[in-house]
């Protein structure tokens, strides 16, 4: 028999479940290259290596040049890599699937396509920022209404705690510059989210395009899940970085959004977040993310695949 060249692909049991994985790391004028099972990052400073199969999101801004080998290693590994533009306020593409069940995703296409079910999901997601308070009979324009209050509320409190003259959210993506300092700051924060939301929806085989509060888009789900943790890990830091009058607020922001989600463990809030809201009824949902089995659909139930049916007998 002969040997397959090249290096064999990382077994999926090999690989670090996506909510006990490191939150992303963003690299810019760079080269990226594989060394044995890790990543390399290479600029002026010297050589870094990453852990390939511990990373939740690879983001890479300007000036980063990656190879072949590292890609492969990458999408092997099921590790999200995001291409985005200058101040990472630009997305441009990302990877591939941790998962191997289409479970989750399933899930979420049926509840999307329902009206009720649909309704069920966007209230269990207002629900989560309005802990205790019953949202059970409130219509959509009731729930926007009650956000878009919270958040400006949000914006008031930090403004008066660290003492800075908050107008309003201003965002130019093609002028990142145009905003004062904490707009800079709201615009890098909330990047750093849609991108670790985006690396855990992908990373469980959920569809980034099947919002329920969003629509219309390609990452609208993504904009669904990054909301519901804006208000810690956006906006309070935002501000913190503002009012620091920091040199560069782009580099500081992702700085502190990341560390900020390390400690607080977001990676796993938000992979038991998604699976709640897609699957509210099961609460072992997350154990069967690895499966590995492809099955064939009939309407009295599936079937097993690389299985023969011809003998099968068919009412004519």
């Amino acid at each position: 028999m002969t040997d397959i060249p090249g290096v064999r692909p990382v077994r999926i049991g090999e690989l670090v479940r996506a909510q006990d994985r490191l939150t992303f790391i963003y690299l810019e004028r760079a080269v990226i290259h594989r060394d044995a099972n890790a990543l390399t990052a290479t600029d002026e400073r010297g050589v870094v290596h990453i852990p390939a199969a511990t990373l939740g999101a690879l983001i890479l801004g300007p000036g980063t040049r990656i190879t072949h080998q590292a890609m492969m290693l990458l999408a092997e590994s099921g590790s999200t890599a995001v291409w985005v533009g200058e101040h990472g306020v630009r997305y441009y593409a990302h990877g591939r699937s941790l998962a191997r069940s289409s479970r989750l995703l399933e899930a979420q296409a049926i509840a999307f396509a329902n009206q009720n079910s649909r309704l069920r999901v966007a209230r269990a997601m207002y629900a989560m920022r309005f802990p205790g308070d019953t949202i059970d009979s409130l219509t959509m324009q009731q729930l926007r209404g009650r956000e878009g209050a919270r958040v400006r509320a949000l914006y008031r409190e930090h403004a008066e705690r660290t003492g800075i003259d908050w107008k309003r959210r201003k965002f130019d993506p093609n002028d990142f510059a145009s905003g004062d300092l904490v707009n800079q700051a709201l615009s890098a924060a909330t990047t750093c989210l849609y991108g670790i939301a985006h690396a855990v929806i992908v990373a469980l085989g959920a569809a980034p395009g099947l919002g329920f509060v969003h629509t219309g888009h390609e990452r609208s789900f993504v904009f669904d899940i990054a909301d519901l943790y804006k208000a810690e890990f956006a906006i309070l830091i935002a501000f913190d970085i503002a009012a620091a009058n920091v040199d560069d607020v782009g580099a500081s922001t992702r700085r502190a959004v990341r560390d900020a989600i390390h400690a607080a463990g977001l990676l796993g809030h938000c992979c038991k977040d998604l699976r709640a809201l897609l699957l509210p009824n099961e609460p072992d949902a997350g154990d069967d993310w690895d499966t590995d089995v492809v099955q064939l659909w009939d309407r009295q139930g599936n079937l097993d695949s690389g299985v023969s049916y011809a003998d099968e007998e068919v009412p004519w």
